[in-house]
């Protein structure tokens, strides 16, 4: 298994260095905080980070692998589990996810009374359905997301405590502090 994980992030850390794409301003503005090495090594803090951005983004109905890739190199998280934790969700899953979230928004919102004003009327046509359907699959993803996120960062903890070997501790180096010389007053 790490030598898969290894394959794919050369294969992967390559590719955003591609010589066709390298010389795009655009390109090196949107990849160059992704290309710090210390993101591509998995240790456990960065793994768990990584991991909880991966599952949170999974559900929002957005460019998932790219946001998910720049909220972890910010986070200083493990860029390609970040990435791979995105692929959960694809066409082929969503069709059971979309329907749980939509279901998972509507429960909360009839749980705690609360009901969007524009959304308060009963769902009589076709556009009120569709839009009770959409805000309430965007609450429920939320939930189904951060939940996820949560749940994930503690077990890759776990994990890693259970078994140090697999996912070790990586120290930051510490730089040498230069010191200072007091200066003598001049006489």
């Amino acid at each position: 298994m790490k030598r898969k994980y290894l394959w794919m992030v050369r294969r992967a850390y390559r590719g955003m260095r591609h010589p066709k794409m390298r010389h795009r301003k655009w390109w090196q503005a949107l990849t160059k905080p992704m290309m710090d090495k210390r993101l591509w090594r998995p240790c456990r803090d960065t793994v768990a980070k990584g991991l909880a951005i991966g599952l949170l983004v999974f559900m929002l109905p957005i460019p998932q692998s790219l946001v998910a890739g720049v909220l972890a190199a910010w986070a200083r998280a493990n860029v390609p589990i970040a990435i791979a934790a995105t692929w959960i969700s694809n066409p082929l899953t969503s069709v059971a996810l979309i329907p749980l979230q939509s279901w998972l928004g509507g429960a909360i919102l009839k749980y705690f009374n609360l009901r969007p004003q524009e959304l308060a009327g009963a769902p009589d046509s076709w556009g009120m359905k569709i839009k009770h359907f959409v805000a309430n699959g965007a609450l429920g993803g939320a939930v189904i997301g951060i939940t996820l996120a949560v749940l994930a960062f503690g077990l890759v903890h776990l994990f890693a405590a259970l078994m140090p070997h697999h996912l070790p501790r990586r120290k930051e180096r510490v730089r040498a502090a230069v010191p200072v010389v007091p200066k003598s007053p001049a006489s």
